[in-house]
Protein backbone atom coordinates (compact mmCIF):
# COMPACT_ATOMS: atom_id res chain seq x y z
CA UNK A 1 0.00 0.00 0.00
CA UNK A 2 1.39 3.26 -0.45
CA UNK A 3 1.67 5.65 2.01
CA UNK A 4 0.81 8.92 2.87
CA UNK A 5 2.28 12.08 0.33
CA UNK A 6 5.55 13.00 2.03
CA UNK A 7 7.99 15.53 0.68
CA UNK A 8 11.37 14.78 -0.06
CA UNK A 9 14.25 17.33 -0.05
CA UNK A 10 16.92 15.42 -2.27
CA UNK A 11 20.24 16.95 -2.31
CA UNK A 12 23.14 15.51 -4.33
CA UNK A 13 26.62 16.71 -3.71
CA UNK A 14 27.46 19.80 -5.67
CA UNK A 15 30.42 18.74 -8.15
CA UNK A 16 33.48 21.22 -8.68
CA UNK A 17 33.15 23.02 -11.70
CA UNK A 18 37.09 22.80 -12.64
CA UNK A 19 36.19 19.36 -14.77
CA UNK A 20 34.03 17.07 -16.47
CA UNK A 21 31.80 14.45 -14.43
CA UNK A 22 33.75 11.00 -14.12
CA UNK A 23 31.99 7.51 -12.95
CA UNK A 24 33.08 7.64 -9.95
CA UNK A 25 31.39 11.06 -9.90
CA UNK A 26 28.32 8.89 -10.95
CA UNK A 27 28.45 5.74 -9.32
CA UNK A 28 29.27 7.40 -5.58
CA UNK A 29 26.48 10.05 -5.48
CA UNK A 30 24.57 11.12 -8.70
CA UNK A 31 22.94 7.54 -9.86
CA UNK A 32 21.83 6.73 -6.39
CA UNK A 33 20.17 10.26 -5.82
CA UNK A 34 18.57 9.78 -9.32
CA UNK A 35 16.96 6.62 -8.18
CA UNK A 36 15.24 7.55 -5.17
CA UNK A 37 14.16 10.87 -6.55
CA UNK A 38 12.83 9.28 -9.45
CA UNK A 39 11.42 6.36 -6.86
CA UNK A 40 9.82 8.68 -4.67
CA UNK A 41 8.32 10.48 -7.87
CA UNK A 42 6.48 6.95 -8.92
CA UNK A 43 5.27 6.81 -5.13
CA UNK A 44 3.49 9.40 -5.39
CA UNK A 45 5.34 11.55 -2.89
CA UNK A 46 6.34 15.77 -3.26
CA UNK A 47 10.00 15.79 -4.40
CA UNK A 48 12.48 18.67 -4.74
CA UNK A 49 15.52 17.13 -6.56
CA UNK A 50 18.30 19.65 -5.98
CA UNK A 51 21.96 20.16 -7.18
CA UNK A 52 24.42 22.67 -9.01
CA UNK A 53 27.85 23.59 -9.68
CA UNK A 54 30.15 24.10 -6.76
CA UNK A 55 32.54 27.36 -8.21
CA UNK A 56 34.43 28.63 -5.72
CA UNK A 57 37.10 27.98 -3.69
CA UNK A 58 41.01 26.86 -4.11
CA UNK A 59 40.03 24.05 -6.53
CA UNK A 60 38.58 26.96 -8.84
CA UNK A 61 41.34 29.15 -8.58
CA UNK A 62 44.11 26.17 -9.05
CA UNK A 63 42.55 25.28 -12.11
CA UNK A 64 42.27 28.72 -13.68
CA UNK A 65 45.69 29.77 -12.81
CA UNK A 66 46.82 26.32 -14.22
CA UNK A 67 44.87 26.52 -17.71
CA UNK A 68 45.68 30.31 -17.89
CA UNK A 69 42.38 31.58 -17.77
CA UNK A 70 40.05 33.40 -15.98
CA UNK A 71 37.75 31.85 -12.84
CA UNK A 72 34.81 33.31 -14.76
CA UNK A 73 35.64 31.32 -17.68
CA UNK A 74 36.62 28.34 -16.36
CA UNK A 75 33.54 27.70 -14.29
CA UNK A 76 31.40 28.58 -17.53
CA UNK A 77 32.80 26.10 -19.54
CA UNK A 78 33.05 23.41 -16.94
CA UNK A 79 28.82 24.18 -15.53
CA UNK A 80 28.06 23.93 -19.42
CA UNK A 81 29.53 20.55 -19.24
CA UNK A 82 28.87 19.10 -16.07
CA UNK A 83 24.96 19.99 -17.19
CA UNK A 84 24.45 19.18 -20.53
CA UNK A 85 25.75 15.48 -19.48
CA UNK A 86 23.53 15.24 -16.59
CA UNK A 87 20.72 15.85 -18.97
CA UNK A 88 21.62 13.97 -21.68
CA UNK A 89 22.65 10.91 -19.29
CA UNK A 90 18.89 11.56 -17.32
CA UNK A 91 19.85 13.07 -14.14
CA UNK A 92 16.45 14.11 -13.41
CA UNK A 93 17.37 17.30 -11.08
CA UNK A 94 14.08 19.60 -10.68
CA UNK A 95 16.68 22.11 -10.25
CA UNK A 96 20.71 22.76 -11.14
CA UNK A 97 21.55 25.72 -10.18
CA UNK A 98 25.60 27.51 -9.57
CA UNK A 99 27.27 29.11 -6.51
CA UNK A 100 28.31 32.01 -8.59
CA UNK A 101 24.88 33.36 -9.03
CA UNK A 102 23.48 36.64 -7.36
CA UNK A 103 20.77 34.26 -5.44
CA UNK A 104 23.41 32.28 -3.88
CA UNK A 105 25.56 35.25 -2.69
CA UNK A 106 22.55 36.74 -1.38
CA UNK A 107 21.12 33.73 0.30
CA UNK A 108 24.97 32.81 1.56
CA UNK A 109 25.64 36.09 3.04
CA UNK A 110 22.52 36.56 4.47
CA UNK A 111 22.92 33.20 6.76
CA UNK A 112 26.35 34.24 7.45
CA UNK A 113 25.16 37.45 9.10
CA UNK A 114 22.76 35.82 10.53
CA UNK A 115 25.63 33.79 12.67
CA UNK A 116 27.59 36.80 13.02
CA UNK A 117 24.80 38.57 14.28
CA UNK A 118 23.91 35.60 17.01
CA UNK A 119 27.56 35.85 18.11
CA UNK A 120 28.36 32.41 17.02
CA UNK A 121 31.73 33.41 15.43
CA UNK A 122 34.87 33.98 17.39
CA UNK A 123 37.21 36.93 15.85
CA UNK A 124 40.69 34.75 15.81
CA UNK A 125 44.22 36.24 14.62
CA UNK A 126 46.23 34.01 13.46
CA UNK A 127 49.98 33.29 11.91
CA UNK A 128 49.14 31.40 7.95
CA UNK A 129 51.72 30.94 5.18
CA UNK A 130 52.18 33.47 3.12
CA UNK A 131 54.04 33.96 -0.15
CA UNK A 132 55.90 36.71 -0.31
CA UNK A 133 56.91 36.54 -3.87
CA UNK A 134 53.49 36.44 -5.37
CA UNK A 135 52.53 38.66 -2.08
CA UNK A 136 48.74 36.35 -1.41
CA UNK A 137 48.34 34.06 1.53
CA UNK A 138 48.52 30.89 0.85
CA UNK A 139 45.13 28.16 1.05
CA UNK A 140 45.65 24.80 1.97
CA UNK A 141 46.16 23.47 -1.72
CA UNK A 142 48.60 26.06 -2.44
CA UNK A 143 51.24 24.77 -0.23
CA UNK A 144 52.42 21.50 -0.73
CA UNK A 145 55.42 19.02 1.30
CA UNK A 146 56.05 16.10 2.72
CA UNK A 147 53.34 14.07 4.48
CA UNK A 148 54.17 13.70 8.68
CA UNK A 149 52.23 10.81 8.32
CA UNK A 150 54.14 8.73 5.48
CA UNK A 151 56.51 11.17 3.91
CA UNK A 152 54.94 10.95 0.77
CA UNK A 153 56.12 13.94 -1.53
CA UNK A 154 53.99 16.57 -2.63
CA UNK A 155 51.00 15.95 -0.25
CA UNK A 156 48.73 18.93 -0.47
CA UNK A 157 47.72 21.42 2.78
CA UNK A 158 44.58 19.98 4.00
CA UNK A 159 44.98 16.53 2.66
CA UNK A 160 47.45 13.32 1.61
CA UNK A 161 46.51 11.57 -1.51
CA UNK A 162 48.71 8.79 -1.02
CA UNK A 163 47.66 7.87 2.44
CA UNK A 164 44.50 9.81 2.73
CA UNK A 165 45.22 11.41 6.15
CA UNK A 166 43.89 14.80 6.80
CA UNK A 167 46.57 17.67 7.52
CA UNK A 168 46.71 21.31 7.76
CA UNK A 169 49.28 23.00 6.65
CA UNK A 170 51.83 23.85 9.32
CA UNK A 171 52.10 19.99 9.49
CA UNK A 172 53.86 19.52 6.33
CA UNK A 173 57.42 19.30 6.12
CA UNK A 174 59.33 20.96 4.34
CA UNK A 175 56.06 23.33 2.88
CA UNK A 176 56.56 25.51 -0.60
CA UNK A 177 54.20 27.57 -2.58
CA UNK A 178 52.94 25.98 -5.35
CA UNK A 179 52.48 29.35 -7.23
CA UNK A 180 55.65 30.35 -7.16
CA UNK A 181 57.59 27.01 -5.82
CA UNK A 182 59.13 29.43 -3.37
CA UNK A 183 59.12 29.12 0.37
CA UNK A 184 56.48 30.51 2.37
CA UNK A 185 56.69 32.83 5.59
CA UNK A 186 54.31 32.55 8.09
CA UNK A 187 52.50 35.99 8.73
CA UNK A 188 49.38 37.28 10.77
CA UNK A 189 45.75 37.12 9.37
CA UNK A 190 42.52 37.82 11.72
CA UNK A 191 39.21 35.39 10.31
CA UNK A 192 35.86 34.28 11.69
CA UNK A 193 35.80 31.12 13.21
CA UNK A 194 32.66 29.19 13.88
CA UNK A 195 32.02 27.70 17.15
CA UNK A 196 31.38 24.01 16.68
CA UNK A 197 32.76 22.53 19.80
CA UNK A 198 29.64 24.41 21.53
CA UNK A 199 27.41 22.39 19.85
CA UNK A 200 29.10 19.26 20.37
CA UNK A 201 26.88 17.35 22.86
CA UNK A 202 24.09 18.25 20.43
CA UNK A 203 25.60 16.13 17.68
CA UNK A 204 26.95 13.72 19.59
CA UNK A 205 23.36 12.82 20.58
CA UNK A 206 21.61 13.26 17.38
CA UNK A 207 24.37 11.07 15.57
CA UNK A 208 25.39 8.20 17.42
CA UNK A 209 22.13 7.82 19.95
CA UNK A 210 18.98 9.52 17.39
CA UNK A 211 20.42 8.05 14.52
CA UNK A 212 22.56 5.20 15.07
CA UNK A 213 20.51 2.69 13.96
CA UNK A 214 19.28 4.10 11.25
CA UNK A 215 22.33 5.82 9.20
CA UNK A 216 24.91 3.75 7.25
CA UNK A 217 28.01 2.42 9.47
CA UNK A 218 30.41 4.17 7.61
CA UNK A 219 28.83 7.40 7.81
CA UNK A 220 28.39 7.01 11.80
CA UNK A 221 31.93 5.36 12.38
CA UNK A 222 33.64 8.58 10.52
CA UNK A 223 31.55 11.03 12.29
CA UNK A 224 31.89 8.95 15.59
CA UNK A 225 35.80 9.54 15.11
CA UNK A 226 35.83 13.18 14.48
CA UNK A 227 33.22 13.93 17.63
CA UNK A 228 36.29 11.05 19.99
CA UNK A 229 38.84 13.75 19.00
CA UNK A 230 36.75 16.83 20.11
CA UNK A 231 35.12 19.51 17.74
CA UNK A 232 37.44 23.40 17.61
CA UNK A 233 36.12 26.12 16.57
CA UNK A 234 36.69 26.69 12.67
CA UNK A 235 37.58 29.15 10.31
CA UNK A 236 34.72 30.58 7.91
CA UNK A 237 36.57 33.18 6.07
CA UNK A 238 39.83 33.20 4.19
CA UNK A 239 42.27 34.87 2.08
CA UNK A 240 41.68 34.67 -1.51
CA UNK A 241 40.61 36.65 -4.25
CA UNK A 242 38.46 34.16 -6.17
CA UNK A 243 34.81 33.30 -3.93
CA UNK A 244 32.06 35.68 -1.95
CA UNK A 245 33.55 38.61 -0.50
CA UNK A 246 33.10 39.69 3.34
CA UNK A 247 34.38 42.01 4.92
CA UNK A 248 36.79 40.80 8.29
CA UNK A 249 36.45 43.23 11.26
CA UNK A 250 36.98 46.19 8.32
CA UNK A 251 39.49 44.32 6.23
CA UNK A 252 39.16 43.44 2.44
CA UNK A 253 40.77 40.86 0.57
CA UNK A 254 38.71 38.09 2.45
CA UNK A 255 35.76 35.38 1.27
CA UNK A 256 33.57 32.82 2.44
CA UNK A 257 35.42 29.72 2.96
CA UNK A 258 33.70 27.41 0.81
CA UNK A 259 33.01 24.52 2.62
CA UNK A 260 31.12 27.14 4.37
CA UNK A 261 29.31 28.35 1.48
CA UNK A 262 28.98 25.30 -0.89
CA UNK A 263 26.49 23.55 1.23
CA UNK A 264 24.23 26.64 1.53
CA UNK A 265 24.21 26.04 -2.51
CA UNK A 266 21.33 23.12 -2.03
CA UNK A 267 19.14 26.29 -0.09
CA UNK A 268 19.96 29.25 -2.75
CA UNK A 269 19.02 26.25 -5.39
CA UNK A 270 15.53 25.36 -4.16
CA UNK A 271 14.80 29.15 -3.63
CA UNK A 272 15.87 29.71 -7.06
CA UNK A 273 13.67 26.32 -8.43
CA UNK A 274 10.78 28.02 -5.76
CA UNK A 275 10.85 31.15 -7.56
CA UNK A 276 10.43 29.75 -10.88
CA UNK A 277 7.76 27.52 -10.03
CA UNK A 278 5.38 29.68 -7.53
CA UNK A 279 6.40 27.77 -4.70
CA UNK A 280 7.07 28.31 -1.09
CA UNK A 281 11.07 27.19 -0.42
CA UNK A 282 10.68 27.21 2.95
CA UNK A 283 8.09 24.19 2.78
CA UNK A 284 11.33 21.99 1.80
CA UNK A 285 13.94 23.17 4.36
CA UNK A 286 11.75 24.41 7.37
CA UNK A 287 8.85 21.99 7.25
CA UNK A 288 9.52 19.81 10.33
CA UNK A 289 7.72 16.98 8.08
CA UNK A 290 10.25 17.09 5.22
CA UNK A 291 12.34 14.34 4.70
CA UNK A 292 16.04 15.89 4.22
CA UNK A 293 18.38 13.48 2.24
CA UNK A 294 21.79 14.30 1.34
CA UNK A 295 23.53 11.90 -0.89
CA UNK A 296 27.38 12.38 -1.02
CA UNK A 297 30.55 10.40 -1.15
CA UNK A 298 32.41 9.28 1.78
CA UNK A 299 34.87 12.67 1.25
CA UNK A 300 32.29 14.55 2.21
CA UNK A 301 31.15 13.01 5.57
CA UNK A 302 32.52 15.31 7.78
CA UNK A 303 31.14 18.29 6.09
CA UNK A 304 27.21 17.08 5.47
CA UNK A 305 27.45 15.24 9.00
CA UNK A 306 28.69 17.18 11.39
CA UNK A 307 29.69 20.94 9.81
CA UNK A 308 26.08 21.96 7.87
CA UNK A 309 23.94 20.14 10.58
CA UNK A 310 25.92 22.51 12.99
CA UNK A 311 25.05 25.27 10.68
CA UNK A 312 21.67 24.13 10.30
CA UNK A 313 21.15 24.21 13.79
CA UNK A 314 22.30 27.58 14.30
CA UNK A 315 20.28 28.92 11.59
CA UNK A 316 17.60 28.73 14.12
CA UNK A 317 14.78 26.72 12.41
CA UNK A 318 15.59 24.70 9.60
CA UNK A 319 15.40 20.80 9.43
CA UNK A 320 18.05 18.32 9.87
CA UNK A 321 18.72 15.78 7.28
CA UNK A 322 16.95 12.73 7.78
CA UNK A 323 19.74 10.49 6.28
CA UNK A 324 23.14 11.01 4.64
CA UNK A 325 23.97 7.60 2.72
CA UNK A 326 27.23 8.48 1.80
CA UNK A 327 28.88 5.88 -0.73
CA UNK A 328 32.39 4.65 -0.78
CA UNK A 329 34.91 5.42 -3.70
CA UNK A 330 34.74 3.38 -7.00
CA UNK A 331 37.94 2.82 -8.59
CA UNK A 332 38.94 1.87 -12.12
CA UNK A 333 39.94 -1.39 -13.53
CA UNK A 334 42.06 -1.99 -10.53
CA UNK A 335 43.71 1.15 -9.18
CA UNK A 336 42.12 4.90 -8.02
CA UNK A 337 40.40 6.88 -10.41
CA UNK A 338 42.67 10.05 -11.25
CA UNK A 339 41.42 13.02 -13.03
CA UNK A 340 45.12 14.14 -13.52
CA UNK A 341 46.22 10.78 -14.40
CA UNK A 342 43.22 10.80 -17.18
CA UNK A 343 42.33 7.71 -15.73
CA UNK A 344 39.19 7.86 -15.84
CA UNK A 345 35.51 7.46 -17.90
CA UNK A 346 34.03 10.65 -18.57
CA UNK A 347 30.35 10.70 -18.71
CA UNK A 348 30.55 13.31 -21.84
CA UNK A 349 32.91 10.56 -23.51
CA UNK A 350 30.78 7.90 -22.67
CA UNK A 351 27.83 9.35 -24.27
CA UNK A 352 29.85 10.02 -27.41
CA UNK A 353 31.21 7.07 -27.90
CA UNK A 354 28.12 4.60 -26.93
CA UNK A 355 25.15 6.72 -27.94
CA UNK A 356 21.99 5.70 -26.69
CA UNK A 357 23.20 3.30 -24.35
CA UNK A 358 22.64 5.65 -21.01
CA UNK A 359 21.01 2.50 -19.41
CA UNK A 360 23.70 0.50 -19.67
CA UNK A 361 25.94 2.29 -17.82
CA UNK A 362 23.14 3.52 -15.08
CA UNK A 363 22.75 -0.65 -14.67
CA UNK A 364 26.27 -1.57 -14.36
CA UNK A 365 27.33 1.70 -11.82
CA UNK A 366 24.42 0.60 -9.95
CA UNK A 367 25.42 -2.94 -10.10
CA UNK A 368 28.60 -1.93 -8.87
CA UNK A 369 28.08 0.61 -6.58
CA UNK A 370 30.00 1.01 -3.61
CA UNK A 371 27.32 0.96 -1.00
CA UNK A 372 29.19 -0.31 1.99
CA UNK A 373 33.21 -0.74 0.71
CA UNK A 374 35.30 0.99 -2.33
CA UNK A 375 34.23 -1.17 -5.75
CA UNK A 376 35.77 -1.26 -8.83
CA UNK A 377 34.46 -0.68 -12.39
CA UNK A 378 36.52 -2.60 -15.69
CA UNK A 379 35.10 -2.38 -19.25
CA UNK A 380 34.99 -6.34 -19.56
CA UNK A 381 32.49 -6.41 -16.51
CA UNK A 382 30.47 -3.65 -18.04
CA UNK A 383 30.65 -5.83 -21.46
CA UNK A 384 29.46 -8.92 -19.66
CA UNK A 385 26.89 -7.77 -17.53
CA UNK A 386 25.50 -5.24 -20.80
CA UNK A 387 25.50 -9.03 -22.86
CA UNK A 388 24.31 -11.61 -20.09
CA UNK A 389 21.97 -9.49 -18.47
CA UNK A 390 20.47 -6.98 -20.24
CA UNK A 391 20.36 -7.87 -23.47
CA UNK A 392 20.24 -11.89 -22.74
CA UNK A 393 18.19 -11.73 -20.13
CA UNK A 394 15.47 -8.36 -20.13
CA UNK A 395 15.72 -7.91 -23.31
CA UNK A 396 15.35 -11.20 -24.85
CA UNK A 397 12.56 -12.13 -22.70
CA UNK A 398 10.61 -8.73 -23.62
CA UNK A 399 11.16 -9.22 -27.30
CA UNK A 400 10.05 -12.40 -27.06
CA UNK A 401 6.83 -11.73 -25.23
CA UNK A 402 5.85 -8.76 -28.22
CA UNK A 403 7.13 -10.47 -30.94
CA UNK A 404 4.99 -13.98 -29.90
CA UNK A 405 2.20 -11.78 -29.25
CA UNK A 406 2.19 -9.75 -32.91
CA UNK A 407 2.18 -13.51 -34.33
CA UNK A 408 0.05 -14.94 -32.77
CA UNK A 409 -2.71 -12.52 -32.09
CA UNK A 410 -1.46 -9.85 -34.80
CA UNK A 411 0.17 -7.44 -31.74
CA UNK A 412 -3.32 -7.73 -30.29
CA UNK A 413 -2.79 -8.27 -26.50
CA UNK A 414 -4.30 -11.98 -25.25
CA UNK A 415 -7.14 -10.89 -22.42
CA UNK A 416 -8.45 -14.58 -21.17
CA UNK A 417 -11.05 -14.98 -18.80
CA UNK A 418 -9.64 -17.06 -16.80
CA UNK A 419 -5.94 -17.72 -15.85
CA UNK A 420 -4.44 -20.74 -14.97
CA UNK A 421 -3.07 -21.30 -11.02
CA UNK A 422 0.54 -21.17 -12.01
CA UNK A 423 0.24 -18.10 -13.88
CA UNK A 424 -1.05 -16.51 -10.72
CA UNK A 425 1.99 -18.05 -8.45
CA UNK A 426 4.45 -16.38 -11.12
CA UNK A 427 2.62 -13.19 -11.18
CA UNK A 428 2.87 -13.47 -6.61
CA UNK A 429 6.39 -14.02 -7.25
CA UNK A 430 6.61 -10.78 -9.14
CA UNK A 431 4.84 -8.71 -7.18
CA UNK A 432 6.86 -10.20 -3.82
CA UNK A 433 10.13 -9.07 -5.64
CA UNK A 434 8.33 -5.80 -6.47
CA UNK A 435 7.43 -5.00 -2.63
CA UNK A 436 11.49 -6.27 -1.82
CA UNK A 437 12.77 -3.71 -4.10
CA UNK A 438 10.77 -1.02 -2.59
CA UNK A 439 12.05 -2.15 1.03
CA UNK A 440 15.50 -1.85 -0.72
CA UNK A 441 14.68 1.49 -2.26
CA UNK A 442 13.24 3.12 0.99
CA UNK A 443 16.62 1.45 3.04
CA UNK A 444 18.97 2.79 0.35
CA UNK A 445 20.25 -0.33 -0.78
CA UNK A 446 20.40 0.34 -4.53
CA UNK A 447 22.65 -2.51 -5.88
CA UNK A 448 19.80 -5.24 -4.00
CA UNK A 449 16.49 -3.28 -5.38
CA UNK A 450 18.28 -3.65 -8.99
CA UNK A 451 18.88 -7.35 -8.43
CA UNK A 452 14.93 -7.28 -7.68
CA UNK A 453 14.32 -6.02 -11.02
CA UNK A 454 16.71 -8.30 -13.23
CA UNK A 455 15.28 -11.21 -11.02
CA UNK A 456 11.61 -9.83 -12.74
CA UNK A 457 13.13 -10.54 -15.85
CA UNK A 458 14.61 -13.82 -14.85
CA UNK A 459 11.24 -15.23 -13.48
CA UNK A 460 9.39 -13.98 -17.43
CA UNK A 461 11.98 -16.35 -18.67
CA UNK A 462 11.76 -18.96 -16.84
CA UNK A 463 7.88 -18.62 -17.36
CA UNK A 464 8.00 -18.76 -20.93
CA UNK A 465 10.66 -21.91 -20.96
CA UNK A 466 8.64 -23.45 -18.49
CA UNK A 467 5.47 -23.82 -20.63
CA UNK A 468 6.83 -23.09 -24.01
CA UNK A 469 3.95 -21.86 -25.59
CA UNK A 470 4.97 -21.75 -28.90
CA UNK A 471 4.89 -25.81 -28.26
CA UNK A 472 1.00 -25.95 -27.58
CA UNK A 473 -0.19 -22.94 -29.80
CA UNK A 474 -2.00 -25.70 -32.18
CA UNK A 475 -3.33 -28.37 -29.43
CA UNK A 476 -4.49 -25.69 -26.43
CA UNK A 477 -4.54 -22.00 -28.02
CA UNK A 478 -6.43 -21.03 -24.26
CA UNK A 479 -3.83 -22.12 -22.56
CA UNK A 480 -1.33 -19.78 -24.81
CA UNK A 481 -3.41 -16.87 -24.00
CA UNK A 482 -3.13 -17.28 -20.96
CA UNK A 483 0.45 -17.40 -21.14
CA UNK A 484 1.09 -14.70 -22.96
CA UNK A 485 -0.99 -12.24 -21.26
CA UNK A 486 0.75 -13.44 -18.00
CA UNK A 487 4.17 -12.42 -20.04
CA UNK A 488 2.64 -9.48 -20.82
CA UNK A 489 2.07 -8.59 -17.63
CA UNK A 490 5.36 -8.96 -16.56
CA UNK A 491 6.45 -6.89 -18.87
CA UNK A 492 4.61 -4.57 -17.75
CA UNK A 493 5.81 -4.70 -14.42
CA UNK A 494 9.25 -4.34 -15.93
CA UNK A 495 8.33 -1.15 -18.00
CA UNK A 496 7.33 0.53 -15.07
CA UNK A 497 9.43 -0.56 -12.21
CA UNK A 498 12.35 0.26 -14.23
CA UNK A 499 11.97 3.89 -14.60
CA UNK A 500 14.11 4.95 -11.53
CA UNK A 501 16.94 2.75 -12.78
CA UNK A 502 16.64 2.82 -16.87
CA UNK A 503 14.59 6.30 -17.78
CA UNK A 504 15.28 6.07 -21.15
CA UNK A 505 14.56 1.95 -21.45
CA UNK A 506 10.99 2.22 -19.39
CA UNK A 507 9.97 4.97 -21.81
CA UNK A 508 10.88 3.23 -25.13
CA UNK A 509 9.20 0.03 -22.96
CA UNK A 510 6.22 1.75 -22.09
CA UNK A 511 5.55 3.58 -25.64
CA UNK A 512 6.05 0.23 -27.10
CA UNK A 513 3.38 -1.73 -24.94
CA UNK A 514 0.80 1.35 -24.87
CA UNK A 515 0.98 2.33 -21.16
CA UNK A 516 0.83 5.75 -20.13
CA UNK A 517 2.07 7.35 -17.06
CA UNK A 518 1.78 4.80 -14.60
CA UNK A 519 3.41 4.61 -11.28
CA UNK A 520 3.99 2.04 -8.95
CA UNK A 521 0.37 2.39 -6.80
CA UNK A 522 -1.12 1.56 -10.27
CA UNK A 523 -0.30 -1.66 -10.53
CA UNK A 524 -1.75 -2.96 -7.51
CA UNK A 525 -4.91 -2.67 -10.28
CA UNK A 526 -2.76 -3.86 -13.36
CA UNK A 527 -5.70 -4.81 -15.21
CA UNK A 528 -7.43 -1.71 -15.54
CA UNK A 529 -3.57 -0.02 -16.65
CA UNK A 530 -3.52 -2.36 -19.41
CA UNK A 531 -5.38 -0.77 -22.99
CA UNK A 532 -6.79 -4.65 -24.48
CA UNK A 533 -7.54 -2.89 -27.90
CA UNK A 534 -3.85 -1.46 -28.45
CA UNK A 535 -1.59 -3.19 -31.00
CA UNK A 536 1.98 -4.00 -30.90
CA UNK A 537 3.97 -2.79 -33.50
CA UNK A 538 7.05 -1.63 -32.71
CA UNK A 539 9.33 -4.94 -31.14
CA UNK A 540 13.03 -3.54 -31.40
CA UNK A 541 15.16 -4.59 -29.11
CA UNK A 542 15.81 -2.56 -25.98
CA UNK A 543 19.63 -3.52 -26.34
CA UNK A 544 22.27 -4.76 -28.23
CA UNK A 545 25.24 -6.39 -27.93
CA UNK A 546 28.82 -4.47 -26.99
CA UNK A 547 31.30 -6.12 -28.84
CA UNK A 548 35.29 -7.31 -27.67
CA UNK A 549 36.80 -4.96 -30.15
CA UNK A 550 34.59 -1.75 -28.25
CA UNK A 551 35.81 -2.46 -24.73
CA UNK A 552 39.50 -2.91 -26.57
CA UNK A 553 39.43 0.30 -27.50
CA UNK A 554 38.41 1.99 -24.25
CA UNK A 555 41.21 -0.07 -22.18
CA UNK A 556 44.15 1.09 -24.97
CA UNK A 557 42.38 4.45 -24.73
CA UNK A 558 42.99 4.39 -20.73
CA UNK A 559 46.33 2.69 -21.04
CA UNK A 560 47.68 5.27 -23.11
CA UNK A 561 45.96 8.19 -21.21
CA UNK A 562 43.95 9.43 -24.22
Amino acid sequence: MVKNKETFTITAALPYANGPIHIGHLAGVYIPADIYARYKRLTDNEVAFICGSDEHGVAISLASKKASISPKELIDKYDSLIKSSFDEFGISFDNYSRTSKKIHHETSLELFNTLKEKNLFSLKKSEQFYDAKENQFLADRYISGDCPICNAKDAYGDQCEKCGSTLSPEELKNPKSTISDSTPVLKETKHYYIKLNEFEKFLRNWITVENKDKWKANVIGQVKSWLDSGLKPRAVTRDLDWGIPVQVDGDDGKVLYVWFEAPIGYISSTKEWAQNNNKDWEHYWKNPKTNLIHFIGKDNIVFHCIIFPIMLKMFGDFILPKNVPANEFLNLEGDKISTSKNWAVWLHEYLIEFPNMQDVLRYVLTATCPETKDNDFTWKEFQTRNNSELVAIYGNFTNRVLSLIDKYYEGKIPNPKIVNDSDNETLKEVVSLKNDMESNLNEFKFREALRNLIGIARLGNKHLADNEPWKIKNENPERVEQILKTSFEIVTYLAVLSEPFLPFTSEKLKKMIGLNKTGWSNLDNLGSEIDFNFTITNKEMLFRRIEGSEIEFQIDKLKKGL
